[in-house]
């Protein structure tokens, strides 16, 4: 009765497969399936097995790399701060010296100004000395001719000329 089910049904409805297609169909599905579980299943597995040890691998390697790249970054980070401390001190130093070196300079400035200054005081007193002996002379000698024309004789005596001329140049330094 089912046969004949079957029969009637697989002729009426072309989706319903007929009995011995079924039995066929499940048999080679059965074979086919026991197959790749046999041979393709464990070879799937091992190469599933593989690509997830060598992914997991490569998350390992590279989260060592990258912890390894962070420890660099830290000490460069490092070096790059002593390097910053070391040239701020080395330019606070290089300040210091230049402020050294500045006042030593304007203290060698103004002593060689002193020495200029008193080297060139000195030869003004010593010029000035000079002048006012050339010029006693001078007036001296103009005094005792003029007095001598005005007076009528000579005046050659030294001692009554020095004292005339010291006379003569006290009052001129009172005017």
């Amino acid at each position: 009765m089912m046969i004949h089910l079957a029969d009637t049904t697989a002729s009426t409805n072309p989706l319903l497969p007929s009995w011995p297609e079924f039995i066929i169909g499940t048999i080679l599905f059965v074979l086919v399936f026991g197959f790749l579980a046999r041979m393709a299943l464990p070879r799937i597995q091992q190469t599933l097995a593989e690509r997830t040890e060598q992914i997991e691998g490569g998350l390992a390697r590279s989260e060592e790399a990258q912890a390894e790249a962070q420890q660099l970054l830290e000490q460069y980070r490092q070096q790059l701060a002593e390097a910053r401390h070391d040239a701020a001190r080395l330019r606070e130093e290089a300040r210091e010296q230049g402020a050294q070196i500045i006042a030593e300079m304007r203290e060698q400035a103004q002593a060689e100004a002193r020495r200029v200054t008193e080297a060139a005081q000195a030869q003004i007193q010593a010029e000035r000395q000079q002048a006012l002996t050339a010029l006693r002379t001078e007036v001296g000698t103009l005094a005792t001719e003029l007095a001598s024309r005005i007076v009528g004789e000579s005046l050659t005596d030294t001692a009554r000329q020095n004292r005339m001329v010291d006379r003569f140049l006290d009052e001129l330094e009172q005017v």
